[in-house]
């Protein structure tokens, strides 16, 4: 796509340009890596074309089973078409397995079962670290309403339903992930949707045999073959048949 479009937002790992149609937007993935706000960064060569295609392949399918979101198509090896949302400021983590943040937290082993799958809620902001918040500071702040909430969780906890199984079946377990969600407006009304993207970036996955990291914590603790895990969670899913050969070399 070679026409000048508009920048709308830029991130750590994503731009959204202005979409061919009102109401879209483009999503193009870089190769950009980032880690602990931002503090650690890295150009991973392929990146952002595994976690395109991995995203379009989680979000096709999590729309065939009811979850919306705003995944419309992928347009190129970096960029898919998606629904305009307004993003709210808040990513919803849901942890099965002890590890990271959490383990720190509350002094849990790394790889600790979970009594159950626990959801948290973080204020989007890099500037105060994505503090986390509670239901009480939502609401009160009047970041999301008490219906967008319980919506937010009934989709989070199908999202990790279908993922678990997912990625079970392909010997990966899913540790845990982070989401966001956007409203779109239909007249008066507003409905939540899925949005941003789901892929390694935004995952923790282990290998179920060996407990092996397939995801962003072999960037963030200097595991290395960052883009060779990315690759072979994409070849267990079975879409590396398209994937390009630029992948192939690793980390540069």
């Amino acid at each position: 796509m070679t026409t000048r479009r508009k920048k709308i937002y830029e991130g750590k790992a994503k731009i959204l340009y202005e979409g061919p149609e009102p109401g879209t937007l483009i999503q193009y993935f870089k190769d950009d890596a980032t880690a602990f706000n931002a503090q650690k960064k890295a150009i991973l060569e392929g990146k952002g074309v595994i976690n395109n295609r991995i995203s379009e392949y989680v979000m096709t399918r999590l729309n065939s089973i009811g979850v919306q979101n705003h995944f419309i198509r992928r347009l190129n090896l970096r960029e898919q078409l998606i629904k305009e949302v307004e993003i709210i400021p808040l990513e919803v983590v849901v942890r099965n397995v002890a590890a990271g943040s959490l383990s720190t937290r509350l002094g849990l082993a790394e790889g600790t079962a979970l009594p159950r799958s626990i959801i948290e809620f973080y204020l989007k902001d890099d500037k105060l670290g994505d503090p986390m918040v509670a239901e009480e500071h939502i609401t009160a702040f009047n970041w999301a309403a008490t219906q967008e909430i319980d919506d937010m969780m009934a989709m989070a906890l199908r999202v990790n339903d279908y993922l678990s199984g997912m990625f079970g079946a392909v010997g990966i377990t899913l540790v845990d992930f982070k989401i966001e969600f956007g409203r779109v407006y239909e007249g008066d009304f507003s409905r939540v949707i899925l949005a941003d993207e789901i892929s390694p970036d935004s995952c923790r996955l282990w290998d179920t045999a060996t407990n092996e990291k397939l995801d962003k914590d072999r960037f963030r603790r200097d595991l290395g073959n960052v883009i060779e895990s990315y690759t072979e969670v994409a070849r267990r899913l079975g879409i590396m048949k398209e994937m390009p050969t630029v992948i192939q070399g690793g980390v540069h």
